[in-house]
């Protein structure tokens, strides 16, 4: 049976009920487990695109991405993220034919795999249900949606069915129609742009609710880089206390992107230069409360991670 999002006692929806408690204490991923935040958690990026913005063409091959893969978990990554389409400011489309031929191989070959490396679990990055469904029924475990379900409904409608875990993403416009948050014309125009996004994901995730997926099974991210100035991304990892707030999971997402490059060094152009800065903003979202975060550089996240955890 759908939840309908009601909290019987009070009267008011999961979302916002959930908005009473602390941080989420662990993520349901999927029906093969739960992935408990009681520390932070790294989900290394594998794109098997030719056009991402930091690291396309990279992984060309199934048994490229599966190399990746067994590197990635000998790193210290608890999940693999896996992409078929790019979502760079001005990227161009890909269908879910194309996106399946890309996914579904490297996803087949990961899971062949022995050792910790074939049963970690993996979020496929997709805003299509017919991919997200591809990936599943090839051993992926969750489904990583930057459209937060908008695009595609039928992602929530998947994610029920099946017990996958979702991940729902706050982004002002498409990537054909953004650009890099430090060469903006007109930069985005939010009220307050912390309340606008956790508002956009606290209703997002009670549409997912409404359509059956658990509450345990949703994690926000607020999309840094995503239709944002460099100043609302700062905004949004100085105040992302507010997101934990909300019970959800929320995941930290700033790896390598261009406003993180601003802050750091203006020269810093290439996404390559900017692993001190991407460090930077994850451990001011950890001392805020946030415990996942998908990044490029898993040994360096990893360890910082246990450095912030070891000193409390």
């Amino acid at each position: 049976m759908a939840n309908d999002g009601t909290d019987r006692a009070g009267g008011k929806s999961s979302a916002e009920s959930s908005a009473i408690g602390g941080a989420a204490a662990a993520w349901r991923y999927g029906a093969k487990g739960v992935l408990s935040l009681d520390r932070a958690r790294v989900i290394a990026i594998l794109n098997v695109t030719p056009d991402s913005f930091s690291d396309g063409g990279k992984l060309a091959t199934p048994e490229a991405a599966a190399g990746a893969a067994a590197i990635a978990v000998e790193q210290g990554a608890a999940m693999l993220d896996i992409g078929g389409e790019s979502t760079r400011p001005g990227a161009a489309r890909v269908g879910a034919v194309e996106q399946i031929v890309r996914v579904v191989p490297a996803i087949r070959a990961i899971r062949a795999m022995g050792g910790a490396a074939g049963v970690i679990p993996i979020s496929v990055d997709t805003t299509l249900s017919s991919v997200a469904r591809a990936a599943l029924d090839a051993g992926a475990d969750a489904i990583n949606d930057v459209s937060a379900g908008v695009e595609d409904e039928g992602i929530l409608s998947l994610a029920a069915e099946r017990g996958a875990g979702v991940i729902l993403m706050h982004r002002l416009r498409p990537p054909g129609e953004d650009a890099y948050s430090d060469r903006y014309r007109e930069p985005p125009r939010y009220g307050d742009v912390v309340s606008e996004v956790r508002e956009f994901l606290l209703a997002r995730a009670r549409r997912a609710m409404e359509l059956g997926v658990r509450r345990d099974s949703i994690v926000i991210d607020p999309g840094l880089g995503f239709g944002k100035s460099v100043e609302d991304n700062v905004t949004l990892v100085r105040r992302v206390d507010e997101l934990v707030k909300t019970g959800f999971a929320v995941l930290g997402a700033a790896s390598r992107k261009s406003f993180v490059g601003r802050v750091s060094l203006e020269r810093q152009t290439q996404p390559s230069e900017r692993l001190a800065g991407s460090l930077a903003f994850a451990a001011a979202m950890h001392a805020r409360g946030v415990r996942l975060f998908r990044v490029h550089d898993v040994a360096e996240h990893v360890e910082l991670m246990r450095v912030m955890e070891a000193v409390g």
